[in-house]
Formats: C-alpha cells, structure tokens, sequence
C-alpha cells in the first residue's frame, strides 16, 4: 500500500489523505474568496467549500446540503460556452467542451398531444440545434460541474453508473483528476463510446451480469478498501445537482419563465431535486415574476418504480433485484433519496407533484412517436416520460393551455459517430464475487504506473 500511495502522490502531486477536515465545532479550514457557501437544509450549519464535503458534520446522512450563492440575481454570460454562461454552479475552474441543452418550445408533439405551450429541453447530440453532449446524455450537465467543483489532486474519484453518468464523465475529461467508473457490463458499449481515446486519469470497471444496484453496493466497497479513493457523492454532490440545475436555467433563459408542470423520468431523483432547487433559487432573485415552482411529475418503469412505490406508500420492494432486462435501466436505483431531507419527498410534497409509471410498450410508442413528430431520437430513459406525459394528458392532470416543460435527458445517438478511436481506456472485467481489495490494488498500481493498455484485463 506505501508503495501505491508514494506512486500515486507523485503523480497527483498530493497525498489523498491530507485533505479539509472538520474541526470539533463542525467547521472547515477552506478558501476564504469562495462565491458560495454550503447550507444544510436541515439545521443551520453552513460553510465555504473544498470542493470534497457531501455532508453536514452535524445532520450527516439525513439531510442534502444545499448552495447558497453570493450572487443573488439570475444572470448570464453569453460570452462563456456551455454551461459556465450560467453563474449559479459551485465550480472552481472551468471545464472546456461543455454544452447546455436546447429548450425549445415543441409543435409536433404539443399538438400530437393536446397541448398548446408544452416546452422541451432536450439533452444529447443534436448539432443542428446546437446541442454537442457527446455522451448522448443529460448526465454530462453533471460532470462537467463536479470535475470544475473538484479539487486537483484529491486521489481517485470513484464514480458508480448504470451507465449514461459514466459515459459523462469519460467524454468531460478528467482535468488531471484520475477517475474509476463502474458501471453494468451491459452499459460498456455506451461508455466506451463516449470516451475519447484513452487517457492515464480514466480507467472503467465493468461487473458481469450487474444492475445498477450491484453497481453500487460493489462502488462502496471499493472505495472502502483504501483512503486513495474517494465517492463522488452522486445526490449528495451539490456540483451534480447544481449542474443538472442548469435544466431549469436554460429553460428560464429562453422561456422567459419558469413553467407550471415539469415532466421528467427519474432514477435515483437527483435531476428532479436540481431542478426544483434552481427553481427555487430563481423565484428567491426576485426573476420569476411571482411564479411558483413547477409541479414536478416524475416518471418510471412500471415493472419496478422503487420512488412511485415509496411515494404512494405501497409495499415496499424489499430485497427484489431489480430485473437485468428493464426498458430503461438507469431508472433502476433502490436506494434513491427519497425521506432525506431535501430528498424526493420534500419536493414532491412542497410542488404539489406526483409519482407516474408507463409500462415497456407505451415507453417504445412514445419513443418512436418523439422521433417522428420532433426529428431526433431519444434514448429509453426519456421515453418513459414522454408516456407518462401522455397518460397525464389522457387522465387530464394537466389542462390543454398548462405551460409544460419535458426534459428529455438523452438521445441523438443515431447522429454520433459509430467509429471508434485506436485506444480505449483501460477496462477491467470484474464478477460481483470478485474480492474489492484485490481490485482496487490492481487498479491502483495500474494509476500509479500511468498505463494505457487498450485491451480488456480481467481483474483476477
């Protein structure tokens, strides 16, 4: 293990283990000029940043912390790209290759479906409006703020994905932050894909026959092993909830105003809880014109809805599995933060919002209806909320005129290039019985060596 950490520390610059720690009155040892402070939503603890803190000393794992920024008013820098044109992201350098997605305000579907102001946001690949997400997805929103929210030299970021989430952070690059990202086998396809290249900061672990909640439980237990990892924190991360914000600013930015209902599918509920929180955060600027935050309507599969079924208190899913063949698996999370404070409940409850299902055939209409009626292709996760919209329409929970906003969280994959670049970052296959030590010093002597093997290496 010395001999990792001295490797390691040479070539990240700094020891893992010597970062900001809590003093015994709960408060933090950090910059001073930072233009924002961390708050807990549950008591009254609040603090500058590192970059690293995910929990209150005080609350811990009950509540989220939340971002109280300096700058009270909504504003825009249409000189800077991507996303950083927008000043509410906890960030301390600017990431390049960034893209923010395009809000437009729909014809074919809002007319396909009876509605008259119904706005799309739409993250993805769609150059010819502007949108360049390389990994076909929303989650790039995150990634590109957690890295800019990271310190250099913090040790390893360990990032756990059903997929999409992992794809986003191989396409951002790393910023000389060294990243492990575990994922479903399944998924790999999808995350080497948006990859470019292969890289010395960037490695990929891909568990056999996983969900995502395998995925996460095996995540935790890597990062257990030795101080030289450390979570990205996934909701518990303000930089990706703060990044996955900037949905509801660009729709402010081109909408004018925040909108009555928003429609978005959900796994562990992180891009809803962003969402509300950025809404929020722009009626508190005095921007909204006495708006109120939007009805927020979250969406699942139907054959296994852990947040419909928390939220409609049915029993609860135990200890089932989620199913390996769900249309949409990245909306598989178990344990989704729905009782934190500040969690899925709170903003279901305080936005008068609801928890809606669409089923594996009404999911694939809709997708091949959005591709139809609005000229791009969108990814399943999506699809599921384009149904469900529809069935909301159907049971009439929105009025024809309501002023809608859709997110839809990925697609245009059909226009991405389906060539591949002569390396790939180094992949380990690992089984779910595999021994996380033994993985973790294999991957960590890997970083240390700086090697770039474009082969897949079993992990044992």
């Amino acid at each position: 293990m010395c001999r990792r950490l001295s490797a390691l520390n040479r070539w990240t610059g700094v020891c893992p283990m010597a970062r900001t720690s809590f003093d015994t009155k709960g408060k933090r040892s950090v910059d001073p000029a930072c233009p924002y402070l961390l708050v807990c939503a549950g008591c009254d603890w609040r603090s500058s940043d590192d970059g690293l803190c995910m929990s209150c000393p005080r609350c811990g794992d009950d509540t989220l912390l939340r971002t109280e920024y300096m700058a009270k008013q909504f504003t825009v820098a249409p000189e800077k790209s991507g996303i950083f044109r927008y000043g509410w992201l906890p960030v301390r350098r600017e990431i390049d290759g960034s893209s923010r997605p395009v809000v437009y305000r729909s014809e074919g579907l809002g007319r396909a479906l009876g509605l008259t102001d119904l706005w799309i946001s739409f993250s993805g690949y769609w150059p010819e409006r502007g949108c360049r997400m390389v990994s076909g997805s929303f989650k790039e929103l995150e990634a590109f703020t957690v890295l800019g929210r990271t310190p250099q030299r913090a040790g390893v970021m360990v990032v756990a994905s059903a997929g999409n989430t992992a794809a986003a952070f191989a396409a951002a690059g790393g910023e000389g932050i060294p990243r492990l990202l575990i994922v479903p086998s399944q998924a790999l396809p999808v995350v080497l894909a948006a990859a470019d290249g292969a890289s010395a900061d960037l490695q990929v672990m891909a568990l056999e026959d996983a969900t995502y909640n395998d995925v996460i439980g095996f995540s935790r237990k890597v990062v257990a092993c030795t101080p030289e990892f450390f979570a990205e924190g996934g909701v518990r991360n303000v930089g990706r909830r703060d990044g996955l914000g900037v949905v509801a600013l660009a729709a402010f930015e081109e909408m004018g105003t925040l909108p009555e209902f928003y429609f978005q599918a959900v796994g562990s509920g992180a891009g809803a809880i962003a969402t509300h929180e950025a809404c929020e955060r722009i009626i508190a600027s005095g921007s909204a014109d006495g708006r109120s935050v939007p009805r927020m309507f979250l969406c699942q599969n139907a054959d296994y809805p852990p947040l419909s079924r928390a939220w409609k208190r049915e029993p609860d899913l135990g200890d089932a599995e989620a199913p390996l063949d769900l249309y949409a698996p990245e909306l598989a999370n178990a344990t989704p933060p729905y009782l934190v404070g500040g969690g899925v409940r709170d903003i279901l409850r305080s936005s008068s919002g609801d928890m809606l299902v669409s089923d594996r055939t009404e999911a694939a209409a809709a997708r091949a209806m959005f591709e139809e009626l609005e000229g791009i292709d969108i990814e399943p996760a999506p699809a599921v909320a384009v149904a469900a919209l529809r069935n909301a329409v159907r049971a009439k929970l929105l009025p024809p005129d309501a002023k809608c906003l859709l997110n839809v969280t990925g697609g245009g994959r059909k226009k991405l290039s389906t060539g591949t670049t002569a390396e790939k970052p180094q992949v380990w296959l690992v089984k779910k019985t595999d021994s996380p030590d033994e993985v973790a010093a294999r991957v960590l002597d890997a970083f240390a060596s700086g090697s770039r093997p474009h082969t897949l290496a079993p992990a044992g």
